[in-house]
């Protein structure tokens, strides 16, 4: 064989070796992972742990509410005409309460986002105050301003006026249920009108339209979606509120289903409260779901977008008048009733004069020094503090599944992920009354703690998942380049970028928490009792100086911790 053919044949050689080397790389090469996660790459672990705490946290408390409240006995007490009335009752209460705070909420977000309202920033953070009290901390509040021997009454004898002026029944209930849901319609409204085009605005100004005009024909119409999901929430909202109805309504013997339920826990008459609780609680179940299914039904905001705002829209001469009218409105519905509270905690006993000599700290050291509010705060930050870092672990594990894995399974645990947080609180804290006996934490912080993460899960799923959303997976990616498996780049990349937002939304759980009175006070129980069930026990009580002075530290401490938690939110989302 001549070296002329030995040498081809070695050059065919190593090329056959050089492609069988080739094809042996592309084969080994490993396979860029499925995001949703597969078998062997930890992301299937992760779901299946998720899965198994949603089932316990969710699934569980609602399944046995469903199963209890379709019995037989349960059944029997749609019969009972008091149950007819509360029904009726909170329907009519939380409708009224929905429509005044969808138009309380449509007017300020109108002046205050797109109108040439003077000192907007600080009447955005005014109008928002109610939102940061706990409602029945408001109620209280208003019963100091318009109490027999409130001031308001006081002022009206001074000036000759023989009229006692009354918060308590049902016209009151709706009230304070608008005073303390507007804003969330308005937030809700608000972020729509931002995302309405300028362009749409100019060519309607363009087009010779004033500013009435443009209101009514170009914001108004883009708006009905942002109205109509104010109005749902703000219903669902106000369906579920236990603390107005209790105060501003019981003394008139205004009762609603949330007040119903507690009476009948409450009650020593009724040997199995449970059956008749349960049947209550799948009711306003089954009312919340439709509310959010109708939500979900809406009309999509298709036409709106991110383009820039609109200009200022021009009040004219109504500039000032509006003005004046607004600040008035919000000293009076805002910060009045906030003095009321602050004056009764500081006067020794209820009537006696507002003046320099009889104002004392008495009733608040007397009561942060007694047995019962140490207490309470210490079980509300121990209740609030496990609740905080539960929903932030699992509802940061959540939001990574969602934002960070596709799998046939996501819709669903979003949907369990985020209903709690439409459901009345009277709804869960029944579905928890019902599965303690069998998990053996009846009677125990254990199952407040319990329905506490159930409730506030949805906070830190929506504070990190939209930011995340946001972010660009090419990190994570580099990071299994680089050989990581698809949970290790999930937990040493993703994690770190959610963690400053899921903390954010553990504090707001924190902070939510510990001021929470409808789910507390129904699964209360001997040794477990919290801040809000210790300040309406005093009010029921009859000590409104304590109660007010008890109140008034939570109202200052919630107002001032949500107002620095929002700040630092918005100082990281402009960063």
């Amino acid at each position: 064989m001549s070296t002329h053919t030995l040498d081809k044949a070695a050059v065919a050689q190593k090329a056959a070796t050089d492609r069988a080397s080739s094809a042996g790389r592309e084969t080994s090469a490993p396979k860029p992972p499925r995001r949703g996660g597969r078998p062997g790459d930890g992301l299937g672990v992760l779901r299946t742990v998720v899965w198994v705490l949603m089932a316990l946290v969710v699934g569980l408390p609602l399944a046995a509410l469903v199963f209890q409240g379709i019995q037989p006995a349960a059944r029997q007490v749609f019969g009972d005409p008091a149950v007819a009335v509360a029904a009726l009752n909170s329907v009519a209460s939380a409708l009224g309460s929905a429509l005044l705070a969808t138009l309380a909420g449509a007017v300020l977000a109108v002046l205050l986002e797109r109108c040439n309202i003077p000192s907007r920033n600080v009447l955005r953070w005014l109008v928002l105050l109610p939102f940061l009290i706990p409602p029945f901390i408001g109620a209280m509040s208003w019963m100091a301003l318009l109490g027999a021997n409130g001031p308001v009454n006081k002022a009206l004898q001074g000036l000759g006026i023989d009229a006692k002026l009354s918060i308590f029944g049902g016209w009151g209930v709706v009230f304070l249920l608008a005073v303390h849901s507007y804003p969330m319609a308005y937030l809700v409204i608000a972020a729509t009108l931002r995302r309405i085009p300028g362009n749409l605005e100019e060519a309607a100004r363009i087009s010779g339209a004033g500013t009435s005009q443009v209101l009514g024909t170009v914001l108004l119409p883009l708006l009905r979606p942002g109205l109509l999901a104010a109005f749902v929430l703000t219903l669902v909202a106000n369906l579920s509120d236990f603390g107005i109805p209790a105060l501003i309504g019981l003394p008139e013997r205004y009762t609603t289903l949330t007040t119903l339920v507690y009476r009948y826990l409450a009650s020593s008459t009724t040997s199995n409260p449970l059956p008749a609780v349960a049947a209550i609680g799948l009711l306003l179940l089954v009312l919340a779901v439709l509310a959010v299914l109708a939500q979900r039904k809406l009309p999509a905001d298709t036409q709106l977008g991110s383009g820039p705002v609109g200009q200022r829209l021009s009040l004219g001469r109504a500039r000032i008048p509006l003005t004046v009218l607004l600040w008035i409105s919000t000293i009076a519905i805002c910060l009045v009733p906030l003095f009321a509270l602050a004056s009764q905690a500081l006067l020794p006993a209820p009537g006696m004069p507002l003046t320099w000599e009889n104002l004392s700290m008495e009733n608040i050291v007397r009561v942060a020094t007694s047995a019962g509010a140490i207490s309470g705060i210490e079980n509300s930050l121990r209740l609030a503090g496990g609740a905080a870092v539960c929903c932030t672990v699992l509802g940061l594990g959540i939001a990574l599944l969602l934002t960070r894995g596709k799998h046939r399974s996501n819709t669903a645990l979003d949907v369990s992920a985020t209903l709690p947080q439409a459901l009345p609180g009277l709804v869960i804290a029944v579905g928890w009354l019902l599965i303690a006996p069998m998990l053996g934490i009846f009677n125990t912080p254990w199952v407040i703690l319990g329905a506490y993460v159930m409730a506030f899960l949805a906070l830190v799923v929506q504070s990190v998942r939209a930011p995340l959303a946001s972010v660009s997976s090419t990190l994570e990616e580099a990071a299994r380049s680089a050989g990581a498996s698809p949970l290790r780049a999930l937990l040493d990349v993703t994690t770190r970028l959610a963690a400053p937002a899921a903390l954010t939304g553990g504090v707001v759980v924190l902070l939510t928490a510990v001021r929470e009175l409808t789910i507390s006070i129904l699964l209360v129980a001997p040794g477990t009792q919290t801040l809000g069930v210790s300040i309406f026990n005093l009010q029921q009580a009859g000590d409104y100086g304590g109660a007010s002075a008890l109140a008034l530290l939570v109202a200052m401490a919630g107002i001032l911790g949500l107002s620095a938690t929002a700040a630092l939110a918005n100082r990281r989302a402009n960063n």
